[in-house]
């Protein structure tokens, strides 16, 4: 987690009180004051792999853009292929530059034909607006983008009990949402827009609630979660979820220097469609020209690898060839995995590699991903 200097004042979550006042050990991400734990990172790491936990995730932010040219604006700034989604669906994809790196990561949902809302991360809504507002203007045409953060807060149901936990609270029929669809209705008595996102590799909902209705809508969902063991859950455990699943971190895992295709999200770009930022440099990576990308690694010796350890090749090297990009000990798989950037000739399941953590040399083993994958109902 980041620091930020003593004049810089943080942002808080409509929810922010909530966790002053239940004891949440809270600290600074992305400018906001957040909680990284409530009962322990693993234990809220296995509260939702087994059970179901509740996340506070307002500070993500939310752009919307409408007008007749809006799709066309989403396809210029987006590498997915958004003219894809119908009205109520949702696609993961990333805003791009010119040279196919990331200006962020985000999610597209469209709200209506030629009205599209982008969730993009805490950090880089002020950065991410203008530079989607900048994209517009560079291409032209009738659409109109507004900076709607403050008028969502954003609450994460997560786990296998998350159905059933958030149905007891609305009449939305729940298993009717597909994966990344959405849905409109009431829950504890609040209008609220329903998605079956996450980012903890388990099933799940997010709720955009109006920020004056987060607290009864959060406290709601914690008593009605009870008998199916329900525990609010903070950063750390959404950290060691989403790495234990294979997804990705902007600013650890991807940045303005690492393309999509680098990152190993090949399959967030629409290929098929027309230009769009970045689409040149992708193809001719896509087609052979890539370098290098990031891959999945497990210790072989006893350590943990960490954000910026180097990685060597082969065994007992002292070549480096690369960096760690995110690395954790699993509480649920009880491994110590990580993510990390590498050659592409070192890229293939089963290559060896070597970790420097703190001056100590350790082995480590590329591995497919994802690390973790839910098992679906039959």
């Amino acid at each position: 987690m980041s620091t930020t200097p003593p004049t810089t004042a943080l942002k808080k979550t409509p929810l922010h009180a909530r966790h002053r006042a239940h004891g949440a050990r809270m600290v600074e991400f992305g400018g906001w004051d957040m909680p990284v734990e409530y009962s322990g990172i693993v234990d809220e790491h296995l509260a939702v792999r087994t059970k179901v936990g509740l996340f506070d995730v307002s500070h993500m932010g939310q752009v919307e853009l409408a007008g007749d040219d809006a799709l066309a604006a989403v396809q210029w700034m987006s590498c997915n292929d958004a003219s894809r989604l119908a009205v109520g669906q949702i696609q993961y994809s990333a805003l791009t530059t010119a040279e196919g790196t990331f200006v962020d990561d985000i999610l597209v949902y469209r709200m209506a034909e030629q009205h599209f809302m982008l969730v993009v991360n805490a950090g880089n809504i002020m950065k991410d607006h203008a530079w989607i507002v900048a994209s517009a203007t560079e291409r032209g045409g009738d659409v109109s983008i507004v900076n709607a953060s403050s008028r969502y807060a954003l609450i994460a149901v997560q786990g296998p009990a998350a159905e059933q936990a958030l149905q007891t609270l609305t009449a939305i029929e729940l298993p009717s949402i597909n994966y990344y669809w959405f849905a409109t209705g009431e829950v504890a008595g609040v209008r609220v827009t329903v998605s079956r996102t996450g980012y903890t590799g388990e099933d799940g909902f997010e709720i955009f609630v109006p920020p004056a209705q987060a607290e009864k809508v959060w406290n709601a969902l914690l008593e009605a979660g009870q008998p199916f063991g329900i525990k609010p859950c903070g950063l750390g455990a959404r950290d060691t979820l989403r790495l234990e699943a294979s997804m990705r971190l902007c600013g650890s895992d991807m940045d303005e220097k690492t393309s999509v295709v680098e990152a190993g999200l090949s399959w967030i770009v629409g290929w098929k469609k027309e230009g769009f930022q970045g689409a040149e440099t992708l193809r001719a990576q896509k087609a052979g020209g890539l370098e290098r990308r990031l891959v999945g690694f497990e210790m072989r010796d006893r350590a943990i690898a960490r954000h910026g350890h180097l990685v060597m090749a082969g065994v007992d090297s002292d070549t480096q060839v690369g960096v760690v990009t995110s690395g954790t000990q699993t509480p649920f798989l009880k491994k110590a995995i990580g993510l990390a950037m590498v050659p592409v000739a070192l890229s293939a399941p089963g290559t060896p590699l070597t970790i420097d953590i703190r001056g100590r040399r350790v082995g480590a083993e590329v591995v497919p991903e994802p690390f973790y994958k839910r098992s679906k109902p039959a």
